[in-house]
């Protein structure tokens, strides 16, 4: 079944700032990922998972999907973190560096002995060298129903960090990695997100990479910056004319004339059946934004 939940911006909030985490409620992002990990000075850690908590518990966001991201288990604030997070009850929590799929097979240990309520899903940071060698059976922990695994969180950062590689236009050094956790998180039916663009001051280079990323197949971008969210909203949602043709494709091959038609020219292109999936994905996350209203 599609996942018809919206995650065109997800933007990351530093968990230790009470005034981001307030204003978070009236951003427009599809989603927050309340973060407890790199957005957070060591001193501030136990500040921050209280604020964190007592925010998703007191609600205020309306139908965005609340994330936290935890710092990594064998870190001093991991154990405390998921503890805490489960708890508060967002609707995933994101656990970083998940390089191997043991460690989702111990997070599911963790969550099972913690008694974490079923609809707290599991969101995976994928950002380092070991993750990528290991992407397929990364991906495939999904099939093990108590891992909870329902979306991929590129972390092109670290990355770039542990391999040495620049970050530059149009990221062609990354290119294969990038298409490589796609691959794998498709074929397992996950989510999967952009990481995010450094220079938020960049407008246009922002949105060039939303376009790219899009275009590659990506279900949206992780945000650092407000100022994202309306962009990454735009790039992510299928256009008019995306829309216009997709309904034309749809009602062409429900005629009865067209029923044993395995393809049809509509304006000049020829469509298979094939294309019918992709047009009422199109058509129906463009009525699941049309709903929302932003």
């Amino acid at each position: 079944m599609t996942d018809l939940r919206l995650r065109r911006s997800v933007l990351y909030m530093p968990g230790s700032n009470q005034r981001a985490l307030d204003k978070a409620k009236s951003l427009p992002a599809d989603a927050l990922i309340l973060d407890l990990e790199d957005a957070v000075a060591p001193d501030a850690k136990e500040t921050a998972r209280e604020q964190v908590c007592a925010a998703v518990r007191s609600g205020g966001y309306g139908d965005r999907e609340l994330i936290i991201r935890v710092n990594a288990p064998q870190t001093p604030y991991g154990e405390a973190d998921l503890k805490a997070a489960i708890e508060a009850g967002p609707d995933a929590i994101l656990m970083p560096k998940v390089s191997s799929p043991a460690v989702l097979e111990n997070i599911a240990d963790r969550l099972e002995a913690l008694d974490a309520p079923p609809g707290i899903k599991v969101w995976a940071m994928i950002e380092t060298p070991a993750a990528i060698l290991n992407i397929a059976a990364i991906a495939a922990a999904r099939r093990n129903a108590a891992t909870r695994l329902t979306c991929f969180v590129l972390g092109t950062n670290d990355l770039a960090k542990d391999t040495w590689t620049q970050i530059v236009p149009g990221r062609a050094p990354m290119m294969p990695w990038l298409m490589t956790a796609l691959a794998a998180a498709r074929a397992e039916g996950l989510t999967i997100l952009d990481g995010v663009f450094n220079d938020f001051s960049d407008v246009e280079g922002f949105r060039e990479e939303c376009r790219q990323a899009r275009v590659l197949g990506f279900d949206g971008k992780t945000l650092i910056h407000p100022n994202q969210v309306e962009p990454a909203n735009t790039c992510f949602a299928p256009t008019e004319a995306e829309v216009s043709i997709a309904r034309k494709v749809i009602e062409a091959f429900e005629r009865p004339e067209n029923a044993r038609r395995g393809a049809i020219q509509i304006e000049g292109r020829m469509f298979e059946r094939q294309h019918i999936g992709m047009a009422r994905r199109a058509v129906t996350w463009a009525d699941v934004i049309a709903a929302r209203g932003r």
